[in-house]
């Protein structure tokens, strides 16, 4: 017998979806058609298209095919940041993504969570801050509550749980600083 009552989940307490579930769908279906298909759309479309849902884009950000933004409501993104292939921002909370900035090939940012110590699983979300300048390495997993700071880099493949410091070259599984990024 287990504890976990998974079947007492509530999805609507801990989550404030930003938009009315239409809006939402119609989101989903411009997202399959221009953001997750590997053709590559025009930058500047994709741009206007999540301005036009809420998003905050700043000036000649790069998004690259197969990107995953769940809700465009609940990002800002600064000048000259590049969005690279097949990354996921699964914002339930805000994401807020300085200039200047770099998320690598396949990164998962990611601000939603469970509290795994209540038997139904609440939502246990936080929001995530990319400080300017500062990349996410390929295939890296950014958790909730998360700061990445000014330039800081983040290596290919590492586990991000907590808050990193600027212009540090971090990485690792948990991710840790590891030296300075500038000499």
């Amino acid at each position: 017998m287990t504890r976990v009552r998974n079947d007492l989940f509530d999805a609507r307490k801990g989550l404030d979806r930003g938009r009315s579930r239409p809006v939402e769908a119609i989101w989903y279906l411009i997202k399959c058609v221009f953001f997750l298909s590997p053709l590559p759309w025009p930058v500047a479309f994709k741009c206007a298209l999540l301005r036009l849902f809420g998003a905050r884009i700043g000036r000649s950000v790069y998004i690259k095919p197969r990107v995953n933004i769940h809700f465009p409501w609940k990002l800002q993104v600064g000048d000259h940041t590049w969005i690279g292939e097949e990354v996921f921002l699964l914002n339930l909370e805000p994401i807020t993504i300085g200039a200047h900035c770099c998320i690598s090939q396949r990164a998962f940012l990611c601000t939603g969570n469970h509290d795994y110590r209540q038997p139904d699983m609440p939502y246990r979300n936080q929001p995530i801050t990319m400080e300017d300048g500062a990349w996410i390495g390929a295939q890296s997993f950014v958790g909730p509550g998360v700061c990445v700071g000014s330039e800081a880099v983040i290596a290919a493949g590492s586990v991000v749980t907590k808050s990193q410091p600027p212009q540090m070259v971090c990485g690792g599984n948990p991710c840790t600083p590891l030296r300075k990024r500038w000499s």
